[in-house]
């Protein structure tokens, strides 16, 4: 960023300090206590970012006082003092921005350490349910290498022993500020495993990521719920259960659906889903996100359209390709094999954020 950029930055920050601050004297104390804290956590971190932005903002007028500095004299022993500045000033300034960058990416998103992952089958039949397994397996070993727990939230398992679709809960420290580009349309191209004349098909699976909240300030009246139960399916639909302990719960109001049936206890299935159904709804109220999931929704998971994809897994050619950024890895086999680290961290330090 440039000097001028600095002062915009600041700018901003400074307006968005200051809305947060009239927010927060507007607060009922008595009754928004999660809220306030909320709040709170959020001022602290703008302010901490204003704090880097106005240092790097002095260092940049220092290095360019230098150089004029510089241009100006014709003292070898001065101009020799201001390359020595030179030096320090940008040693200084690359400090700075690394802490700028860490705070971008490792403030409230990394407060975030539970995530839902949804994962759909869309148009290529058998095939997008197979490669909608896959990916699951790929997440499932991305998780584990970070250490993060999965727990099975739903699923619904295909003739093939793909899946239709899957959602599981992931926990740990960052879980969702890493996997939060997942969300959009996958596309795969390769010869299925039912297609015997060898022809290449191109199939594609939706993916959806919620933050999950650890403490969520939401009412739900309870007349707004349709809660049904039902028994646990296995594979093709075989029960797997001999008792109605899987839930599911509809939000009426907004038509959002929540499915657990990973406890073997119905009161343990039903508290997993209202506490899932709540961070849903908790997102909705953000205009933000709830933008952001209406857009997922309705190019990711009510059309599973190929030509909204974020991501192509091309096997012939041993490449996977992500389309917001414009580029490609060859290893498609380790990182099926939940190898993501360099996908993430381009994605992170792309002009996505």
């Amino acid at each position: 960023m440039n000097i001028k950029e600095l002062d915009e930055k600041i700018e901003h920050i400074l307006n968005e300090v200051s809305s947060l601050e009239d927010k927060l004297t507007r607060i009922d104390v008595s009754r928004e206590g999660k809220k306030i804290k909320k709040l709170s956590q959020e001022i602290t971190h703008k302010k901490r970012g204003l704090e880097l932005f106005q240092t790097l903002r002095n260092l940049r007028k220092q290095l360019r006082d230098a150089k004029e500095m510089e241009k100006s004299s014709n003292n070898s022993e001065l101009k020799e003092l201001v390359q020595e500045e030179f030096s320090s000033l940008q040693t200084q300034i690359e400090s700075v921005e690394k802490s700028i960058h860490d705070l971008e990416y490792n403030s409230s998103e990394d407060d975030i350490n539970e995530c839902i992952i949804e994962i759909r089958a869309g148009t290529g039949g058998e095939e997008s349910s197979l490669f909608a397994a896959d990916l699951f397996r790929m997440y499932t070993k991305y998780a584990d290498s970070n250490g993060w727990n999965v727990t099975l939230l739903d699923k619904s398992q295909s003739d093939t022993k793909g899946f239709k679709e899957i959602s599981a809960q992931i926990s740990g420290k960052g879980s969702f500020r890493k996997l939060r580009f997942e969300n959009g349309v996958h596309r795969v191209q390769r010869i299925p495993v039912t297609e015997s004349s060898g022809r290449i098909h191109t199939s594609a699976v939706s993916v959806v990521l919620y933050p999950l909240y650890e403490e969520v300030d939401i009412e739900i009246n309870p007349t707004d719920l349709r809660i049904d139960v039902f028994r646990s399916g296995g594979p093709g639909g075989q029960s797997v259960n001999t008792t109605d302990s899987a839930v599911r719960i509809t939000h009426i109001p907004t038509e959002t659906v929540v499915s657990c049936q990973d406890e073997k206890s119905q009161h343990k299935n039903k508290k997993k889903a209202l506490s899932i159904l709540k961070s849903r709804l908790l997102d909705m109220k953000s205009e933000e996100m709830q933008e952001e999931i209406s857009d997922i929704r309705k190019s990711a998971i009510k059309t599973g359209d190929r030509s909204a994809k974020i991501r192509t897994y091309n096997f012939p050619q041993n490449r996977v390709t992500d389309h917001r950024i414009k580029k490609s890895w060859h290893n498609l086999k380790a990182i099926l094999d939940g190898d993501l680290d360099n996908i993430v961290e381009t994605l992170e330090s792309s002009e996505l954020k």
